[in-house]
């Protein structure tokens, strides 16, 4: 059995294939969608933000040609989604997809989310856009270590889970105690969302030297497709704004900051990028190796057409034994 079966064998197992950024997921899923019929269910936390196209490697239009895509392009930069609100859009899709006899792809590497969709990490509060509007002015006028301070004298756990430079998470700990009265940690033993799906999941892999290799060859690649560009436009038009959980994102944080700066030499920017692209890939890895029932497979050795045709036939397993 594929990963998750054997944990939740009541639930309808969906195929996730999962790994780190720079791997090749994008390619391997779209093979495997037309391998099998199936469409893709993006599980980017990233990938939502209409207009943050180059820097977040989101599929090409001629891409989602020849496979359909879900869950891309669904809020503008200055607004939230969060992992609960992804996880009820995903089960949705799943949902219809399945209805319809179409095979769901579960396609990202976003733990949280996938923990939510699959785990049924708890609801949580509502938003309150006034105390988060404060929030992140003060992130901007004070730095996110004075506000990670904060939250340390109200929620020692959650100061203690969140980095002090993670600004997204520092307001959004601070907004749900401010809004409710009760701690992000008290909503976290709050009991959970039950999920509707078991995932099955495929994680890609590739040496440690190779996977660099790889990041620093997309980093060069978004900045020759223009993400200087992209950011700066994004930021002229009001649509990237500082403290935000968009412009937290790596890529758009490095190029944020040098145009903030007023700093015009680039060559800084592009290795702060790879650094923070590669520490990413390597926290990825770390959750990715906590599934305990997944199926790993080496693109290196594989190659990406064997890696689908892997994932393909692994499902057809999982039809054949249900």
């Amino acid at each position: 059995m594929t990963a998750g079966s054997a944990q939740r064998p009541d639930l309808r197992r969906v195929a996730t294939i999962a790994g780190p950024t720079a791997v090749g997921k994008t390619a391997v899923a779209i093979a495997v969608g037309e391998r099998v019929g199936g469409e893709i269910v993006s599980a980017d936390s990233r990938q939502v933000y209409r207009g943050m196209d180059i820097g977040t490697a989101k599929p090409t239009p001629a891409e989602r040609s020849r496979v359909r895509h879900h869950l891309i392009d669904v809020i503008d930069p200055t607004e939230t989604y969060d992992a609960s609100r992804f996880a009820r859009d995903a089960e949705e899709v799943i949902a219809r997809l399945l209805e319809a006899g179409v095979a769901p792809l579960v396609v990202g590497g976003t733990g949280f989310y996938l923990s939510s969709l699959f785990e049924g990490l708890f609801e949580g509060p509502g938003r309150d856009p006034a105390v988060r509007a404060a929030l992140n002015a003060r992130v901007v006028s004070e730095g996110p270590q004075a506000l990670h301070a904060e939250l340390a004298a109200v929620d020692p756990p959650a100061a203690a889970r969140i980095h002090p430079n993670d600004a997204a998470r520092i307001v959004r700990a601070l907004e749900v105690y401010r809004s409710t009265g009760t701690t992000m940690s008290e909503w976290h033993d709050a009991p959970r969302r039950r999920p509707r799906y078991a995932p099955a999941y495929f994680v890609l892999t590739a040496p440690r030297e190779k996977l660099h290799e790889r990041i620093a060859r997309r980093v060069e690649r978004m900045v020759a497709d223009g993400l200087f560009e992209e950011v700066a436009l994004l930021r002229a038009s009001g649509a990237l704004v500082p403290g935000t959980a968009a412009a937290s994102a790596v890529g758009y944080r490095e190029v944020l900051t040098l145009l903030e700066e007023g700093r015009s030499d680039l060559t800084p920017a592009i290795g702060e990028i790879v650094t923070a692209t590669r520490r990413y890939a390597k926290r990825q890895m770390t959750w990715f190796r906590s599934l305990g029932d997944a199926r790993w497979l080496d693109v290196e050795a594989l190659g990406m057409d064997g890696a689908a045709a892997e994932i393909a036939g692994g499902m057809g397993d999982a039809r054949r034994r249900r």
